[in-house]
């Protein structure tokens, strides 16, 4: 078969690459070896166009990790999509999103990062409407018009560079950190990774954007589409650090994060609930990176792009064997019927929680250590240790939906584990967020930083985790209650479970009232005057002209000898008063 090909094909030749790309990375990282390639794509009288290329440890170790979930994602999707006819054409579409993601990474030009990321916003468009119908057609539509934002963004940085000799940005940054024009640069780069990486108010996307089929949904949310913004900002990490842009995007970031958490919380949609974790763990690399800790902000990217792609990839595997259903509600006992796939999953959610010596753990255990120990406000504190409350307390809520209890689906006959390839990619991310964390914290702080603490400090990580832990488990037991109290506060629990109104905000609010405005002048104009004035108007006349025309040229005599005697008499008119 054609599409077996194609997926081991790919699978062999990505992986290759990426462990390629793992070992020239650490190379990198032991001899502090950084190469900056030129290229001379053309070169005409005194002109020449040259394509610069950044490799550097970080760019390796972020290829590497990409790739391996990508092909991974794509031996997943053979069996995942083993429906689809043209299923080619899909595995085309991953390959060119990884290929603009490469590009993006290995920029230090403004001008290339640009080709890398609108190829990753435009086949994101044509992977988020791959299922063709009107809810995949809005979703795509809210996807492309809200990354577009940041594109312009960038078109402007590039404008400004043109105050510079060179677009490469890595010139300058040490340079002119303190530069007026540098500021309006990182204010622009700021504006785009805010978009990319949907932070505030630019958030309402990411959920959309589960339209899209979950291979690409795992591809999406780990590695590739929303931490372009974040990785962006690492790159132009220096404009922020001690100004107001870091402080502004400590806010955004830390609201970002607080409200995907509680939005979560309220979501029902398996693949929404994970959406939106994503969201929430975006939050936290931004808002640590503001903090000027972009060492970090990276090190937790890559550990993230583990264990996400991990709980997309088993979610996909459920909605698979539930017959396409994606309601919690409907879900439970699944640790019976899919003991494989459910502790690919539960080994996911506590990496995500932060469970001890798991991927997640090394990273966020660190931030949250060193957001202890940094000169911060109460208020960012609080989101800071609150949101990984509430993450926890999603992820259990989570597990005690679709883990425990009895099935609550109709038809018992659908739930089988015997997906085995979609297993063989499951258990090569699995192994990864098991080993991935302790791993990268070896390579990449071979020095571990003594972080001196109050013990009540030091605990506070573990505390506010089993807190959460047991309010998620008590929210999730409507049965200990029976009359689920959060409906009766019902507009306080509508605005917690639709993102502070975002989606409405985004798409009603934006296109009301230029809609209103086009309904009034339609009436006005169109409709109006310049109707009676214009089209009908010439119409009419138009119309009685060629009456009149018709009659004259109706072959009658009297009417042609008069015509000649008209034109006669005008004509000797003419002569004489020449």
């Amino acid at each position: 078969m054609k599409y077996l090909n194609i997926c081991s094909i790919s699978l062999i030749f990505l992986i290759s690459i990426s462990m390629s790309c793992f070992i020239l990375g650490l190379n990198c990282l032991l001899y502090d070896y950084v190469m900056f390639l030129e290229w001379e794509v053309l070169s005409l009288n005194s002109m020449s166009i040259v394509m610069t290329f950044l490799f550097d440890w970080m760019s390796f170790l972020f290829m590497s990790f990409v790739l391996l979930i990508s092909s991974l994602v794509i031996y997943y999707s053979k069996e995942y999509m083993s429906g689809d006819e043209n299923i080619n054409r899909f595995i085309m579409l991953v390959l060119m999103f990884v290929t603009s993601m490469m590009l993006l990474i290995i920029s230090p030009n403004l001008i290339s990062i640009l080709l890398g990321w609108d190829g990753l916003g435009l086949v994101s468009y044509c992977l988020v409407i791959y299922y063709q119908n009107e809810k995949s057609y809005n979703a795509g539509m809210l996807t492309a018009l809200s990354n577009r934002i940041g594109d312009v963004a960038l078109l402007l940085a590039i404008a400004w560079m043109l105050n510079y000799g060179s677009w490469n940005y890595y010139f300058y940054l040490e340079v002119m950190q303190n530069e007026f024009m540098m500021k309006i640069i990182g204010s622009l780069v700021l504006l785009a990774a805010m978009t990319k990486s949907a932070q505030i108010p630019f958030s309402s996307w990411l959920p959309a954007a589960m339209a899209a089929p979950t291979p690409v949904s795992a591809l999406v949310h780990s590695s590739t589409l929303v931490t372009a913004g974040v990785y962006l900002l690492i790159r132009f990490n220096i404009l922020l650090s001690g100004n107001f842009l870091g402080d502004f995007l400590l806010l955004i970031s830390g609201l970002t994060m607080f409200m995907a958490g509680l939005g979560a919380n309220f979501e029902f949609d398996l693949k929404k609930i994970i959406a939106l974790s994503t969201l929430s763990q975006l939050g936290l690399m931004m808002s640590i990176l503001s903090m000027g800790f972009y060492k970090l902000a990276f090190f937790h990217l890559l550990t993230h792009a583990l264990f996400k792609a991990l709980l997309f990839m088993c979610a996909g595997a459920i909605i698979h064997n539930m017959n396409n259903n994606q309601d919690i509600r409907l879900m439970g006992s699944l640790s019976v019927s899919m003991p494989l796939t459910s502790s690919c999953f539960n080994v996911a959610n506590l990496a995500l929680c932060g469970m001890p010596f798991l991927a997640g753990f090394y990273s966020k255990d660190l931030i949250l250590e060193i957001v202890s120990l940094s000169y911060l406000n109460m208020f960012s504190f609080f989101l800071y240790f609150f949101s990984t409350g509430l993450t926890v307390c999603y992820s259990i809520r989570l597990v005690f939906y679709s883990m425990t209890g009895d099935l609550n689906y109709s038809c018992l006959n659908m739930l089988n584990d015997e997906g085995w390839v979609m297993l063989r990619g499951m258990f090569g991310l699995t192994f990864m967020s098991l080993v991935g964390g302790s791993m990268l914290s070896w390579l990449m702080f071979p020095t571990p930083s003594m972080i001196c603490l109050p013990y009540y400090l030091k605990l506070l990580t573990l505390f506010v985790c089993i807190l959460g832990g047991v309010m998620g488990y008590y929210i999730s037991n409507v049965s200990l209650y029976f009359v689920n109290k959060i409906m009766n506060y019902y507009n306080l629990s509508y605005m917690l479970s639709s993102m502070w109104f975002m989606p409405y905000l985004s798409t009603y609010m934006i296109i009301k009232y230029p809609l209103l405005l086009g309904q009034y002048t339609n009436k006005s104009f169109d409709q109006g005057w310049s109707e009676f004035f214009g089209g009908q108007y010439l119409y009419k006349n138009l119309v009685n002209y060629s009456k009149i025309n018709n009659i004259l040229q109706f072959n009658n005599l009297k009417i042609y000898l008069l015509i000649f005697m008209l034109l006669i008499i005008i004509m000797f008119n003419f002569l004489l008063f020449m």
